[in-house]
């Protein structure tokens, strides 16, 4: 597996990856509607493009056998020193054989490099198995917000990384 900085050609599998993901591990959480979407609203193709040149945005895909089975999206944030994963799938076929944990080493180390101190993610609350992911990394939970997807409300787990 190679776990690279993404590009053009693959902003397609990154949808298919994340639309797989959304499919997989939200019917007891989301509407089908806001899961239709949400993902038309997070994974429009042109927003997708537009992080592959953004300064702050991190994209990276995890290929396997020349297919992504996987991609995770940062962003720096400059105003405060601090860093976000925005996004982090795998296709659930590829999951528990190391993939995630690659692409958000990545991810934080890269983070890390461009001086950011601080890491944070957000994961929808009712999704434990992504909380526990994030868990399994030293993430520490620190609080509740509220995402909308579709017009609808949905709290989610905020964790914070900080660099040792």
């Amino acid at each position: 597996m190679t776990v690279r900085r993404a590009v053009a050609a693959d902003v397609d599998p990154i949808r298919r990856v994340a639309g797989d993901s959304w499919e997989a591990d939200y019917p007891d959480i989301l509407s089908r509607e806001a899961v239709e979407d949400g993902f038309e609203e997070w994974y429009d193709p042109d927003r997708l493009a537009g992080a592959l040149s953004a300064d702050d945005e991190l994209l990276y895909v995890a290929e396997r056998d020349g297919d992504v089975v996987g991609f995770a999206h940062g962003l720096v944030d400059g105003d405060d020193a601090s860093g976000h994963v925005l996004r982090l799938y795998v296709r659930p076929e590829a999951r528990g054989e190391g993939v995630g944990g690659s692409l958000l080493e990545r991810v934080r180390d890269d983070l890390f490099d461009r001086g950011v101190e601080r890491i944070h993610a957000m994961v929808l609350s009712d999704n434990e198995p992504g909380n526990a992911f994030y868990r399994s990394f030293g993430f520490e939970r620190e609080g509740e917000a509220e995402t909308r997807i579709a017009g609808e409300p949905y709290p989610e787990n905020r964790y914070a990384f900080e660099r040792s």
